[in-house]
């Protein structure tokens, strides 16, 4: 039996988790970066499996890595609040402009937050981070 990410996307969307991980899992394996997103997201809220944040970065940074822009918001996310990550506003600001540049359509309001909370060096250093990031095809950012 193959995996099918439509099927485990939609069992985690009606919270059937053992039937999302066990389709999902393998996916994310693969480098589907779809899958890798809501498995992150599985392994933040802890839906079916033990909430790891370490967990959930890694596989939204796969994805992230790949211009998933979903999972850019939420490694932003994560980097905003420090979950399993050190809080850092330069590469909450970085993720979410790189997310936002790509058309994400609630990134505003939380990009602005961070952006408050920044000073200017701090705003020019996380937008250089962007470009370079753009430039090396969003790896190792």
């Amino acid at each position: 039996m193959s995996a099918d990410f439509q099927k485990g996307k939609e069992a985690y969307q009606r919270e059937d988790y053992a039937t999302a991980q066990r389709e999902l899992k393998p996916l994310s394996e693969q480098g589907h970066a779809g899958a890798q997103t809501i498995l992150g997201l599985m392994y933040t809220y802890g839906d079916g499996v033990a909430q790891n944040h370490k967990e959930a970065v890694k596989w939204f940074r796969l994805a992230a890595e790949q211009g998933f822009v979903y999972a850019q918001y939420q490694l932003g996310t994560m980097y905003y609040f420090g979950g399993g990550v050190p809080k850092d506003n330069i590469y909450a600001y970085m993720w979410f402009n790189l997310a936002a540049a790509q058309g994400h359509p609630f990134i505003s309001s939380i990009k602005n937050d961070v952006f408050k909370e920044m000073t200017p060096m701090q705003i020019e250093k996380a937008q250089r981070l962007s470009l370079e990031c753009i430039k090396k095809d969003y790896k190792n950012c």
